[in-house]
């Protein structure tokens, strides 16, 4: 098949095993270009193999050139991946009939290699260690930080000094704050008897890792699974959100549709009489994109398979008062979900 990726760095990434942020890939039958400028010469040229680098000041124009000698009839690109101007612009300079192909490369990376699963499964031990020290630090400092303060202390132990990048940036949410599934942080200082939200991930060797724990701070903090809160309706959130998280992964299975995944965890908080405080999907796929395809939705017919790697994170949201979400990521494997 003849397509282009535009311009979309973790596709280019796929692609050649490098990227930058003004590049376009190109493959026509058995030929492959990565067009770049000047900046990015040294470092495309040493890092790519398997495609020929071309350097142009326009990579529109030298795009165009190529497609004209290769009398190419089709070529398949990405809407989302391009923006009026310069699909235009290509539109208007080539005879060739463009086919739409959206979430191509989400679709290409879907079934992840047993070496992409090792590559996230490394970013899911450094995040899960990441944890870990964030709680201790807190736990040692005591209450009186911001949210601010501490969104701040665990984007630095997150990134271990700069050797790591991060998944997103993180949230840390207290109280009333983490019934926002998005939260901002605040000014508002973490006390004893706070619930704590942490959602947080970062990156081996591009691949992400995804996160998310509910917390009880007593002035020590930690972030297992098992937690006892002070308040009764607290520990029924959560207790309600820690089963929907454990039946959906205990009974995932591959042949399912993705919505039957969702609805595994949607039925347990429903039945709990919270479904309406259940606002989001269950999960999503995460690769060198922390969002990617299969989508854990009530709307999604993705055959889960083998191979396919996402997060299984139900919530529920309480506005005024708090919210819980609990998260891990699985690998699909001999038919079952495997918690990484």
């Amino acid at each position: 098949m003849n397509y282009i990726v535009f311009k979309n760095e973790n596709a280019l990434y796929y692609e050649c095993g490098y990227s930058c942020d003004n590049a376009i890939f190109l493959t026509l039958g058995s030929d492959r270009f990565f067009i770049t400028d000047g900046r990015y010469e040294i470092e495309a040229k040493n890092a790519i193999k398997k495609a020929q680098v071309l350097i142009a000041s326009n990579l529109l124009e030298e795009l165009v050139k190529i497609l004209k000698k290769s009398k190419v009839k089709k070529v398949a690109i990405d809407p989302k991946e391009w923006d009026l101007n310069s699909y235009f612009y290509l539109k208007e300079n080539i005879a060739a009939k463009f086919k739409f192909k959206p979430d191509f490369s989400h679709k290409k990376r879907i079934i992840k290699s047993s070496k992409e699963i090792k590559f996230i499964e490394n970013a899911v031990k450094a995040g899960k260690k990441a944890f870990k020290e964030l709680a201790f630090e807190i736990s040692k400092t005591g209450g009186g930080l911001s949210e601010q303060r501490l969104n701040f202390l665990a984007e630095s132990i997150l990134r271990d000094f700069g050797s790591r990048d991060l998944s997103f940036e993180p949230i840390f949410a207290i109280g009333e704050n983490a019934a926002k599934p998005h939260a901002v942080p605040t000014s508002k200082e973490l006390k004893p008897g706070d619930l704590v939200l942490f959602d947080a991930g970062v990156k081996y060797k591009r691949y992400c890792s995804d996160r998310t724990r509910t917390a009880y701070y007593s002035g020590e903090l930690n972030f297992k699974l098992k937690q006892k809160f002070g308040a009764k309706k607290m520990q029924k959130v959560y207790d309600t959100v820690l089963k929907a998280h454990d039946i959906a992964i205990k009974k995932a299975r591959s042949g399912m549709k993705a919505s039957e995944i969702d609805k595994l965890a949607r039925d347990v908080i429903e039945k709990a009489g919270f479904g309406k405080y259940f606002v989001h999907s269950t999960g999503h796929g995460v690769g060198l994109d922390i969002h990617e395809m299969p989508y854990i939705s009530a709307r999604s017919d993705t055959v889960i398979k083998d191979g396919m790697v996402f997060t299984i994170e139900p919530g529920i949201y309480l506005e005024g008062e708090f919210g819980v979400r609990i998260e891990d990521m699985v690998v699909m494997q001999k038919g079952r979900a495997e918690v990484l």
